[in-house]
């Protein structure tokens, strides 16, 4: 790794700044000072800033309360990213493991792990999802059972994977799915007849959304949060 992206992750400065570091001749690798931010760090270098050990804080686990109004991309020309509420080092790094509508609250998992994102993503792992929903119309009798069974989206071959569904009250329902499709819970409640209008996610697997956070706060995850995907 080039020594100012090294700079930059273990200590959460700027390129700038990095050089800045380099420049006055603070940081040193195995004992050399090194004022080029191109000098390459072997994994087993001991790089030093103004005398003290320095290094990677390794792969980045969080949970976000997403607001309303954001996006969960890069860019967009129409919303804001939630990227704005992070205050973290090197966003470009950073991506969703599973992602919601601008129109859709709550939790929203960001990490540089790759594969431990894909453990939520992939359809094969069927990781489970528990949506908050409110409805336009009251609940009908048979939605229960015919979650249980699957629904039939337009433009879909496969009836969608069983669904849990528990009635909150007249038009408030809490589903749990195992599967992703595109907007698949407002896809499901229009096969019904019924129709969305709010929607939060508040579990995805075994990570709840941390009740003491607020819209647009987000942590770091625990160490059995992050572990628990794996299960």
């Amino acid at each position: 790794m080039r020594l100012d992206k090294f700079l930059c992750d273990a200590l959460g400065t700027t390129r700038k700044e990095s050089a800045s570091l380099l420049k006055s001749g603070e940081v040193t690798v195995d004992d050399i000072v090194q004022k080029s931010g191109s000098f390459k760090v072997k994994s087993d270098a001991c790089v030093e800033w103004q005398g003290r050990s320095i290094c990677l804080t390794g792969p980045r686990y969080i949970m976000l309360h997403k607001p309303q109004g954001y996006v969960c991309s890069h860019e967009d020309s129409f919303n804001q990213t939630a990227f704005v509420l992070l205050d973290e080092a090197n966003l470009r790094d950073l991506h969703f493991a599973g992602r919601l509508d601008a129109d859709t609250t709550g939790l929203v998992l960001i990490t540089d792990d790759g594969q431990w994102s894909h453990r939520i993503t992939s359809p094969k792992h069927h990781c489970e999802k528990t949506y908050r929903v409110w409805l336009a119309d009251p609940v009908e009798p048979h939605y229960a059972e015919q979650f249980a069974l699957g629904i039939e989206l337009r433009s879909e071959r496969e009836l969608t994977r069983p669904a849990q569904l528990e009635i909150i009250d007249e038009t408030q329902v809490l589903l749990t799915i195992h599967e992703g499709k595109y907007h698949q819970v407002k896809r499901m409640f229009a096969a019904l007849g019924n129709k969305v209008i709010g929607l939060h996610r508040e579990r995805v697997g075994e990570i709840v959304l941390d009740e003491t956070l607020e819209p647009g706060e987000y942590r770091r995850l625990t160490e059995q949060e992050i572990a628990s995907v794996w299960k």
